[in-house]
């Protein structure tokens, strides 16, 4: 089993009047090895940069504190702005840990974070990121479920768990109630053939996934 690349990825809020809050999606370069072309939330790997940063800040633990930074730093480099906020200002939300035997595998920590209703849009780097945009998670899903894009499994739970939230105070509020447990997806036989799912209690509406239809980066 290759060890595990720890990373970061930040989903940031922005108000979006009488409808759901819209967030900030990226698209992958199609070139890239991980996730090429599909939808993400900015992010990437923690850098020994962000870990030597992390030491500034003793009243969290030295990984939490990296992972932090590593978000908001990987959200800087790919969207082209600074939204100004803080590692406290970032709430843990989710942490991945998919253990593919012959790939890379990324142990992803996931924080939520509002920014102001009026946050400029994105730009991509175009790089690692081709496209940036604000969109409802419910659109996303309906993009992708209209076959106008492409996800991977991780992201697609987590857009269907924020799919349930009108607003950020509502996420803030479930985030709270579900502490943060790592996910590894794991393989079910059933009657229909394999499933991909993850385990029931931790917040996700689906937890589940035929084979056949995942796209697992």
């Amino acid at each position: 089993m290759i060890e595990a690349i720890p990373a970061a990825t930040l989903i940031l809020f922005r108000e979006h009047g009488d409808g759901p809050p819209e967030l900030l999606i990226t698209q992958r370069a199609a070139g890239m090895a991980f996730a090429g072309g599909a939808l993400v939330f900015p992010g990437g790997r923690i850098d020994p940069e962000d870990r030597v940063r992390a030491a500034e800040h003793p009243e969290l633990d030295l990984e939490e504190a990296a992972a932090r930074i590593a978000a908001l730093r990987e959200t800087v480099e790919e969207v082209g702005f600074d939204f100004g906020l803080g590692i406290h200002d970032l709430t843990p939300f989710a942490r991945w840990l998919p253990k593919h035997r012959q790939a890379r595998n990324f142990d992803t920590r996931f924080y939520i974070a509002p920014v102001a209703a009026d946050a400029p849009d994105p730009r991509a780097d175009g790089g690692e990121t081709v496209r940036a945009f604000w969109c409802s998670a419910r659109e996303v899903l309906a993009m992708c479920d209209r076959g106008e894009a492409e996800i991977i499994f991780p992201t697609r739970r987590n857009l269907e768990r924020l799919a349930q939230f009108n607003s950020f105070a509502e996420a803030l509020e479930h985030a709270i109630a579900h502490p943060v447990v790592t996910i590894t997806p794991f393989a079910e036989e059933r009657e229909d053939g394999p499933w991909l799912c993850i385990p029931e209690g931790l917040g996700y509406p689906v937890t589940a996934e035929k084979w056949t239809s995942v796209m697992r980066g």
